[in-house]
């Protein structure tokens, strides 16, 4: 069974390939942005303070997250593709504990590597398309120096277990999927 971290920074490409991925290895699609833009479609008041938090561009408190995960394992019986979780090594170090807690483990992590320059570009791009609230210049820059600060370290977590398998997010989409399933192909 498999069970894949899709890993980047915002606007790497991540829900595109997350898409691809599910249908290809049928997977049970995790991603935390969605469940959390959910909560705040839903207007719950955990969804009131996950929308003043997203906005401001910071990340949502692990325990909030954490707890979604834990229900998304315990339900799934495909394998599992998780998008925009793990985001910090501490955030990676419980997913392991998680899976390891359900019988499971995690076979790799994707990480779709994009400059800083064209991430910006995707974004502002995607802004005037989707109209998400997230996704303006300035709350883009914060998105990413947290990013960068806190998330980035999670692909050295993996590299020491060998479970990173880092892709050029650059290209045509139907590449850079051809390209994730060879690695995947070749566990």
């Amino acid at each position: 069974m498999l069970n894949i971290v899709l890993f980047g920074a915002p606007g790497a490409g991540k829900g595109t390939q997350s898409d691809l991925l599910v249908a290809k290895y049928n997977l049970n699609h995790i991603s935390t942005g969605d469940l959390l833009r959910k909560e705040i479609a839903d207007q719950t008041e955990l969804g009131k303070r996950i929308k003043s938090i997203m906005d401001s561009g910071s990340l949502v408190s692990d325990d909030i997250v954490v707890e979604m995960i834990d229900k998304a394992i315990a339900s799934d019986k495909q394998g599992i593709l998780f998008d925009g979780f793990p985001r910090n090594v501490a955030q990676a170090e419980t997913l392991d504990k998680l899976m390891a807690k359900h019988g499971r483990r995690l076979t790799c992590m994707v990480s779709l590597d994009v400059p800083r320059e064209e991430l910006i570009r995707r974004m502002l791009e995607r802004a005037k398309i989707s109209g998400r609230s997230d996704d303006n210049e300035e709350t883009i820059k914060n998105r990413l120096k947290e990013y960068e600060n806190k998330t980035l370290p999670v692909a050295a977590y993996y590299e020491a277990q060998g479970k990173h398998i880092k892709i050029n997010g650059e290209g045509k989409i139907e590449d850079i999927s051809a390209n994730i399933v060879a690695a995947i192909e070749k566990l």
